[in-house]
């Protein structure tokens, strides 16, 4: 069946483009249709035709020679070094025989691209590559280095992958019915582990599937349950690259899934780079691998990246679009165009609706939405944080104080995110005398996300981009923050003079924020400060609580007793997630205005708290459900 609708796609395809093209091959890549020619210029010259083309048939083209008219590889790098002005500072190229495609990394990408796109025009029409350019990363990723080798060591894997996904997308659409069904699968009522998945007669998609870092007892999503069958699953949408939004994922493919990833670009570069940590703690813990580093890899060749803004077919009759969250780096709120129109669905997943240092506010304006999925982390009645400015001059003052009476302060983070948005803070208040020069050791993932965040700049607020690419300043480069690259560093730095320490995790479930708080617990000198979300369970969640006696294991294995003595400061400000305030400012600024809400993501009491209150305010139906709930939306 997917053959003869490729066929009658080539039919429409042909009739409309000129015989000079010389078309050799039209094939599904994924949710594209991927056209190869002998005489790509004729199409590239006249951008209008594969317009009009993608505009008539409702998909997404993509033009891309036929291998037997590329220049060679060593060829047209020297051309692209010739057409390519010398300030441009190109550092490396990397080509793609399988599409056609040639990665173009320079300092200056404007002057790869030319003025209205006329250099990368000319680059294609010599070369005959499809070039993409991106921007040298001032720190260089492992990460995504890794990723890009996958990718290209596996080229043909890879393309087998996405042809499978196109036959899938474009298979024919037998039923006319229109039942739309969400189930929850985790983090409803609850943080953590969330999941839920999307049916409708024709298809299936299971948007996030995270894992419960601090539930011993729960803390995977119901995969288990008579809704969910893996065999039938069409897409897998990943909000954002936190563990309890991804992290079970590689499970789908150790038991079977063969299908597409769908998520931003960081989120997959992300993602990727914490479930390959969250198995080296896990091991080295002891604890169960629900998988391991070959299913991770296997998710990352069905991952396809999308833009925000970017349309997206995923199933026979469901179209994605991923919109700015304000969360972390590429976070998405995912919106699913469902039927001819009939439906619109979104999920907000983690959201910020303020401006922060880091990344701009989460998108509020849609096509069309007749039922919003909302987080309610912070949906209490008394969830109000400070202010920015009021959380960064608290901030100021704790270190400060700390450092003046010889102490050190802790400060757990998760490596996405906060730590980006605290380096930020820090760096600044140094630089212009606020907070005293003291070194700044990071210890975890965080440099390594860091350098995941130089590489995708254009996914960052407008001021941090400002300042990083007009100004020549970058907070992420200063020569306060020290790497610690040895835990056997940990004691000497504990043991030494006055100083802060950025560590993973941030709920202290596991990583070196653990280590540093059973060395330094014991001296009332020093401070903790939390500056994200603790999830119920969690070590940071009994130390918020208040528990001075703690048992912890020594680096021999052994339970001791830890006597908490240092200063505990909850700093609520910098959460990535939006206050009730905020929560309620999105709601009355959304548009349109939503026929449905369904509240998730926040422990009991503050989901229940929200719906009432979105209720009373707007008379819109919302609903709390618990996990493994099955609702007709429509």
């Amino acid at each position: 069946m997917p053959k003869e609708i490729l066929d009658q796609i080539k039919k429409e395809i042909i009739s409309y483009i000129p015989k000079e093209v010389e078309l050799t091959k039209i094939e599904f890549e994924g949710p594209e249709i991927a056209i190869y020619s002998k005489n790509p210029r004729v199409l590239l010259d006249s951008r209008g035709i594969v317009k009009d083309i993608a505009r008539k048939i409702r998909k997404r083209i993509v033009i891309r020679s036929d291998p037997s008219v590329r220049m060679d590889e060593e060829a047209a790098s020297q051309i692209i070094k010739e057409i390519c002005p010398e300030e441009a500072g190109i550092t490396s190229l990397n080509f793609d025989t399988n599409v056609g495609e040639v990665i173009i990394e320079a300092k200056k990408p404007g002057l790869v691209i030319g003025r209205g796109g006329e250099t990368l025009q000319e680059i294609t029409r010599q070369i005959l590559w499809r070039p993409s350019v991106v921007r040298t990363p001032p720190i260089q990723s492992k990460m995504v280095i890794q990723i890009r080798h996958y990718l290209n060591k596996d080229a043909e894997i890879r393309k087998e992958i996405l042809q499978n996904v196109g036959n899938r997308i474009h298979r024919p659409k037998f039923i006319q019915d229109e039942i739309i069904r969400i189930t929850t699968l985790g983090g409803f009522r609850e943080v953590g582990r969330m999941g839920m998945l999307i049916q409708t007669p024709e298809s299936n998609v299971l948007i996030d599937c995270g894992i419960n870092v601090g539930s011993p007892n729960n803390p995977f999503p119901y995969l288990n349950i008579p809704e969910f069958d893996i065999e039938n699953l069409d897409a897998v949408v990943i909000s954002h690259a936190h563990l309890d939004h991804h992290g079970f994922v590689p499970f789908l493919y150790k038991y079977g899934y063969d299908g597409p990833i769908y998520c931003t670009k960081p989120t997959m570069n992300l993602m990727t780079l914490l479930q390959i940590d969250y198995l080296d703690i896990a091991q080295r813990e002891g604890k169960f691998l629900p998988y391991g580093q070959r299913d991770v890899k296997k998710a990352v060749l069905h991952t396809i990246p999308l833009d925000y803004q970017e349309v997206t077919d995923i199933a026979p009759d469901i179209r994605l679009t991923l919109h700015n969250a304000g969360h972390i780096l590429g976070s998405a709120i995912v919106h699913l165009h469902i039927g001819d129109g009939a439906y619109n669905l979104a999920y907000t997943g983690d959201f910020k609706y303020a401006n922060t240092r880091l990344l701009e506010m989460a998108n509020n304006q849609f096509p069309r939405l007749e039922t919003i999925i909302m987080e309610a982390t912070y949906g209490g009645p008394k969830d109000n944080m400070p202010s920015r400015r009021e959380s960064e001059n608290v901030l100021t003052t704790i270190i400060n104080n700390t450092i003046k009476n010889g102490g050190k302060v802790l400060i757990p983070v998760l490596a996405v995110g906060r730590a980006q948005e605290l380096i930020i803070v820090i760096e600044e208040k140094m630089r212009r005398g606020i907070i005293e020069e003291v070194p700044v050791y990071i210890d975890g993932m965080i440099s390594e996300a860091t350098a995941i965040h130089t590489t995708h700049p254009e996914y960052l607020s407008k001021d941090l981009r400002q300042m990083i690419f007009h100004q020549g300043h970058s907070p992420f480069l200063a020569d306060y923050f020290v790497q610690v690259d040895s835990s056997t560093a940990r004691s000497e730095i504990t043991e030494g003079g006055p100083c802060i320490i950025m560590a993973t995790s941030g709920m202290m479930t596991g990583g070196p924020s653990v280590e540093y708080f059973r060395l330094l617990a014991g001296d009332q000198r020093n401070t903790l400060i939390f500056v994200s979300y603790q999830v119920e369970g969690t070590l940071g969640r009994r130390i918020q609580k208040g528990f001075r006696d703690i048992q912890m294991r020594n680096p021999e294995g052994q339970l001791e007793p830890v006597k908490v003595k240092l200063n505990v400061i909850t700093n609520e400000g910098f959460s990535g997630h939006s206050s009730r305030h905020q929560i309620m400012n999105f709601l009355s600024q959304l548009q349109p205005r939503p026929e449905k809400i369904i509240v998730a993501h926040g422990e009991e009491s503050k989901c229940t708290a929200l719906a009432t209150s979105i209720y009373k305010k707007y008379h819109i139906e919302t609903r709390a459900p618990y996990n493994m709930e099955t609702i007709r939306l429509k």
